[in-house]
C-alpha cells in the first residue's frame, strides 16, 4: 500500500519532519536486519480516535527488543505517550502506527555494536490490507514453497526486520502467482501462517488456530479473536492444521493488525465450504469491529484514546 505522509514522526524524544525523519545509508540495521517494529491500529471512536492494544504492543515490542539483545531505552510508558502525542499531532481519526527499534551508525560488522539503539514512530492513514475484494469475497491463498522461520533459524516469537525477508519472498511469490497471500509450512509440513497474519480453521462450529510452538508470530488480533470467540460461546482449539484440513475447512479467515479479519475464499485453488464469509467468520468479524471502535464497554480496556 503506498504511503501517505503526514506532518511529523517521533525520532528519540523529538518530532521531526516527516521528510526530515532520515537515518544514515550505514545504519547496521540496513546491512543485516537488526532491529524490531510494531504495527499497531487506531480507530475513530466517539470519543476520538483510539488506539487497539498499544500496550500490548509495544510490551512486545520490548519482548522482541530483549530477544535481539537491544535496550529501547524507552518504558512502555514513554512510548505509549508518544504514540498518543504523534497521533494528536497529524491529526489522524484513524491509522496505523509503526514504532521500531534499530541501530544508530558508527560501527558496521555481522556483529553489531548494540549499544547505539534509536527509536521511531511514524503514523499514516491506512485502509484495507489486502483490498476490498478479498474483505468481502473472500481472499486466494497458496501454500508457499518458502518455508516458515524455525526456531533454530530466526527466532518467529520476536517481530524483527531482517526476519520479514521471509515472509515477503512468500507474498512476492503468491501476488505474482496470481493469489492474495501466501501460507508457508513448517519443517514438518504443519500450516504455520501467511505472510503477515495468523490463520483459524472453522470445521463442525470449532476454530483451529496453529500453536506457538508451530512457529508462529503471536498475533495480537489472533489473542483478540481467541477471547472474543470464547467469549462468544464458540469453542477454540490451539493445535497443528495441514494444508488438507484447510481444504475441507467449512471457513477459514486470517488475522492480523494489518489484515483485521479476512475470510479465505479458497486455499491452493480449493475452494472453502463456505466460498467466502462464512456465519462464523462473520459473527467474529462484525464483533471486532464494534470492539475496535468503542461500541463495547466489555472491551474498553483495549482501547487508549489519543
Amino acid at each position: 500500500m503506498k504511503l501517505t505522509p503526514t506532518s511529523t514522526v517521533w525520532m528519540d524524544g523529538e518530532f521531526v519532519a516527516w521528510d526530515e525523519a532520515q537515518v544514515h545509508v550505514l545504519t547496521p540495521s540496513l546491512h543485516y536486519g537488526w532491529g524490531v517494529y510494531e504495527g499497531i491500529r487506531a480507530y475513530d471512536t466517539v470519543s476520538g480516535p483510539a488506539v487497539f492494544r498499544l500496550r500490548d504492543h509495544l510490551q512486545r515490542l520490548h519482548d522482541s527488543a530483549r530477544v535481539y539483545l537491544m535496550d529501547p531505552g524507552w518504558s512502555v510508558d514513554d512510548l505509549t505517550e508518544a504514540c498518543l502525542e504523534l497521533l494528536r499531532r497529524t491529526g489522524l481519526e484513524s491509522g496505523y502506527l509503526r514504532p521500531i527499534v534499530y541501530l544508530g551508525y558508527g560501527s558496521m560488522g555481522v556483529a553489531p555494536a548494540l549499544d547505539s539503539t534509536r527509536v521511531a514512530i511514524a503514523a499514516w492513514p491506512w485502509g484495507s490490507y489486502l483490498g476490498e475484494s478479498a474483505d468481502q469475497e473472500g481472499c486466494r491463498l497458496m501454500v508457499s514453497s518458502w518455508q516458515r522461520n524455525g526456531i533454530h533459524a530466526v527466532p518467529p516469537l520476536a517481530k524483527a526486520t531482517g526476519a520479514y525477508v521471509n515472509s515477503a519472498l512468500a507474498k512476492v511469490g503468491a501476488v505474482r502467482a496470481g493469489y492474495d497471500d501466501a501460507l508457508m509450512l513448517t519443517s514438518t509440513g504443519h500450516v504455520a501462517e501467511a505472510s503477515a497474519a495468523n490463520i483459524f480453521a472453522v470445521r463442525d462450529d470449532v476454530l483451529i488456530t496453529p500453536p506457538i510452538s508451530d512457529n508462529i508470530l503471536p498475533g495480537l488480533t489472533r489473542d483478540t479473536v481467541i477471547t472474543l470467540a470464547r467469549d462468544q460461546g464458540l469453542t477454540v482449539k490451539e493445535q497443528s492444521l495441514t494444508r488438507s484440513e484447510l481444504y475441507v475447512a467449512d471457513e477459514a479467515f486470517l488475522t492480523g493488525t494489518a489484515a483485521e479479519i479476512v475470510p479465505v475464499a479458497s486455499v491452493d485453488d480449493r475452494p472453502l465450504a463456505a466460498g467466502g464469509c462464512g456465519p462464523i467468520t462473520k459473527q467474529l468479524r462484525d464483533v471486532f469491529h464494534d470492539v475496535v471502535r468503542g461500541r463495547v464497554p466489555t472491551y474498553q480496556h483495549w482501547l487508549e484514546i489519543a
